[in-house]
């Protein structure tokens, strides 16, 4: 039997005076009643319920919705739909998911946010890393625990300062900077070369030494020097479309760039002298430089390294360890070996911070050069995979940082120090795996090394100014700084709280 409906389900008022009678005025004259069914229409099953007597907590609007059902119907489960109804198909959902995650990589403020965060996470666990695998170095030197944690957290604070001061410099500054750094940086690099000011390091002279335990490698400035110096260089080369002809293309640039590697080489630092290279030629791959060229200036560069390679017994012993599994006679392939050894302990997950093995005497240079090794004992496959995909992920937002610019002298900066960053990590994680020579370089932002990292910080301040001086995202930030005017202004008031003025002599 079809249950009878009412054609105003508002509740009954009550005796005239009550708080019911009054709840129903106040209703009636809110919400209007529904218009009545014509005559000899047909009532729908799910009509609206008239509310009990004394029923308090429920609001008349929700009962509009509720349905009345026969007595003795059992409700459907799932609410009246049919397992998987209505879903879209999950070829359907991974084209939504793929074109929701390619419209969140395209706003304007994604390449800002994904540098400064990849590279701030990247100092931090570096940070973890350099305390764990430092511990028992600075024991067998004799010297605390946090020896070398106090020095690296100490160049993490003034490298963040140079980042944020880089991250706010205009361009024009950037572009001022260039030609005082590179001659800072060749006088300082001409100062190592001298007996008594210049020290060795592992066979390497490249350091000077400022009093103290500080001390200050100048080719790692070099780099710094060569991107910016370099960037200026083409962009106004660009400016005046003298980049056609290969003697401009070619000429300052190269020679300057043998310069710094002329003086690199004196000291024995050949690490430092190929990513030097890769900066050069990642600088004439940005201009367009043509093939021939490319290849030529290649050629003369490798014939250069193989002569300066084939020259040391050091580097041809370095070049026979590569895919090594033994240390081989003397011990010559210990550190790769071992290396290798780290890693493979590691397993899924590591051992554990703190919980190394290898850096107990095993493996030298478990907090600079190897410290890739160290990380991968101890956080295992899932933190190397990490660090990987953070230098992935910085690396890809320096390319779409310069490839996105209409402004040479940053497509040119920006792209010089995402090659740089880029080929120092792929030399020194490729030493490790064993897959490239032991080139004796660090792992930027991550390894121990106060030299290596203030200069790298302050390159990836460039970038973060160079993508927050992008037309998009200088919209967006300023649309969320606060002003005095506008909606801004009355976003950033209504922080204050609002009091009621009072009339003149009230306290």
């Amino acid at each position: 039997m079809r249950a009878e409906h009412t054609a105003d389900a508002r509740p009954t008022p009550g005796p005239p005076g009550s708080p019911r009678a009054l709840l129903s005025a106040v209703v009636r004259r809110i919400v209007p009643p529904p218009p009545l069914a014509p005559a000899g229409a047909a009532l729908p099953d799910a009509a609206p319920r008239p509310a009990p007597a004394g029923a308090r907590g429920v609001s008349w609007l929700a009962l509009r919705t509720r349905t009345v059902r026969p007595r003795g119907a059992v409700a459907p489960r799932g609410r009246g739909r049919t397992p998987g109804a209505g879903r879209p198909p999950r070829g359907n959902r991974l084209r939504r998911s793929y074109e929701r995650a390619r419209r969140a990589w395209d706003r304007p403020l994604t390449a800002y946010y994904v540098i400064l965060g990849a590279s701030m996470l990247i100092t931090v666990l570096g940070l973890v890393m350099v305390y764990s695998a430092s511990i028992i170095k600075a024991l067998e030197l004799s010297l605390p625990a946090s020896y070398f944690f106090r020095k690296q957290f100490v160049a993490a604070v003034i490298g963040t300062a140079l980042l944020l001061l880089a991250s706010r410099m205009p361009v024009k500054l950037h572009r001022a900077l260039a030609y005082p750094l590179l001659v800072g940086a060749v006088f300082l690099m001409v100062l190592v070369q001298i007996p008594g000011i210049g020290h060795a390091v592992n066979g390497n002279q490249n350091w000077i030494y400022l009093g103290g335990p500080f001390q200050l490698q100048p080719s790692e400035f070099g780099k710094l020097a060569l991107i910016l110096w370099g960037a200026d260089l083409l962009a106004r080369k660009q400016d005046r479309r003298l980049l056609t002809q290969w003697k401009h293309l070619l000429v300052p640039l190269v020679p300057v760039a043998f310069l710094l590697l002329g003086l690199i080489m004196l000291g024995g630092d050949m690490g430092t002298a190929i990513i030097l290279t890769a900066i050069l030629f990642g600088l004439l791959w940005l201009a367009g430089a043509p093939t021939r060229l490319f290849v030529s200036v290649l050629a003369v560069a490798g014939v250069i390294g193989v002569a300066l390679i084939r020259g040391s017994s050091n580097r041809m012993s370095r070049i026979a360890c590569i895919g090594a599994t033994d240390p081989g006679p003397g011990d010559a392939c210990w550190q790769a070996v071992h290396g290798i050894y780290a890693l493979a302990s590691g397993g899924w997950f590591g051992s554990g911070l703190g919980a190394s093995v290898e850096k107990w005497g095993q493996l030298p240079e478990p907090h600079t050069d190897f410290i890739f090794a160290i990380t991968g004992e101890e956080l295992g496959l899932a933190g190397t995979l990490s660090v990987l995909a953070l230098f992935a992920a910085l690396g890809y937002a320096g390319i779409r940082v310069a490839g996105r610019t209409e402004d040479p002298f940053v497509r040119y900066a920006a792209g010089g120090v995402t090659t740089w960053i880029t080929a120092q990590a792929v030399v020194n994680i490729g030493a490790v795996l064993g897959l490239l020579p032991i080139a004796g370089v660090p792992l930027p932002l991550f390894s121990y090394g106060g030299s290596a990292l203030l200069p790298t910080m302050f390159a990836v301040g460039l970038l973060i100014a160079f993508a927050r001086d992008e037309p998009a995202a200088k919209a967006a930030l300023a649309g969320r700084e606060p002003r005095f005017g506008g909606r801004a202004g009355v976003r950033w008031k209504s922080m204050r709280r609002r009091v009621k003025k009072r009339p003149s002599g009230e306290r």
